[in-house]
């Protein structure tokens, strides 16, 4: 069967071309794609080289992971449906994950259609008057709901998010929701500026104060929510961090992620590390979405028609990058 994707051909080389995808089976979901999301962080990183898998960074030896297909989400209409899923039918909007590839090194990927996708990694959209393309990011959307949601808050905990990207911003969504005082440390003021107007985040820009000297009259801080993968800044935080306070850490360290456990148990902080998707957690995003307090609109700078994801690469992959929120658009 062939598809159309966007292919990672080498490190910092794209493509858009035709793919092959194995046929459907009984447990497979056939999906004419609409709308998918680029996630910056993680398809970057993988662009440039940096990762062979989801979070294992590339050693001098290890064989690279090209070609293959980019990304892990994306929505549009279920066109087939395998006898052994019962929770879609054909013509249902769906949002997906990982869809299967073949003769690539990873047998599967994200933009591509149309795509052939596992059951249990197709949802079926709420009938909610939100446009679909809202829920095309939906699994990085989890990765900030599920990053606001490990550690517990109390109404007006003082929560500090490092970095003013996708996650961020989601993460900032998500404590707020729960009713913490959230500040969003990043140098973008544009993106800090987003946090501020949508009501979840005050903006700490990290280019023109010192964030621990502000952060100190403010009183102590009970979570810090990496989303860069800066140890250096947690490090910086952690003195202002209350007992028993809360580091979540999302971003990609590579091997950079030493800590030492004796320096958080003087202060008995509790460290998270979220890392992937699950069916609860993607439920609760999509629900989140779908009821508007998950606003991922407001967020996508920059759509393409997906024959021009090479552009798209350029943009992102350009010196001082202005994107932030980018879709491939299928039908255009």
């Amino acid at each position: 069967m062939k598809a159309e994707a966007v292919v990672f051909e080498d490190r910092m080389r794209a493509a858009f071309r035709e793919v092959e995808v194995p046929e459907p089976g009984e447990r497979d979901v056939v999906i004419e794609v609409a709308h998918s999301w680029i996630s910056i962080g993680t398809e970057s990183s993988f662009f440039r080289g940096e990762r062979i898998s989801g979070e294992v960074p590339y050693r001098p030896g290890d064989p690279w992971p090209f070609p293959h297909v980019a990304g892990y989400q994306k929505v549009g209409t279920a066109v087939r449906v395998g006898g052994a899923v019962t929770h879609v039918r054909p013509g249902d909007r769906v949002f997906a994950t990982v869809s299967r590839i073949g003769g690539l090194f990873f047998d599967f990927g994200g933009h591509v259609n149309p795509a052939v996708t596992d059951g249990s990694q197709v949802w079926k959209l709420p009938d909610a008057d939100v446009p679909d393309v809202a829920y095309s990011g939906a699994v990085l959307t989890q990765v900030g709901y599920n990053c606001g949601s490990r550690p517990p808050v109390e109404r007006g905990d003082i929560a500090v998010v490092v970095g003013d990207g996708l996650v961020g911003h989601w993460a900032a969504q998500t404590l707020h929701r729960r009713g913490a005082d959230v500040r969003m440390l990043g140098r973008r003021p544009g993106r800090l500026r987003l946090a501020e107007e949508g009501g979840y985040a005050a903006a700490l820009n990290g280019r023109l104060l010192d964030p621990a000297a502000e952060l100190a009259r403010a009183g102590g801080i009970a979570v810090v929510v990496d989303t860069v993968g800066s140890l250096e800044t947690f490090r910086r935080l952690q003195p202002l961090l209350r007992r028993d306070g809360h580091l979540v850490s999302a971003g990609f360290l590579g091997e950079d992620g030493a800590i030492d456990i004796q320096t958080l148990r003087a202060q008995e902080i509790t460290l998270h590390t979220p890392s992937g998707w699950t069916q609860p957690r993607m439920d609760a995003t999509i629900r989140g979405i779908a009821e508007g307090w998950l606003r991922t609109l407001p967020l996508v700078t920059h759509r393409f028609p997906a024959r021009d994801a090479v552009r798209a690469w350029e943009l992102i992959a350009a010196p001082g990058s202005p994107c932030l929120g980018v879709v491939l658009d299928w039908q255009t």
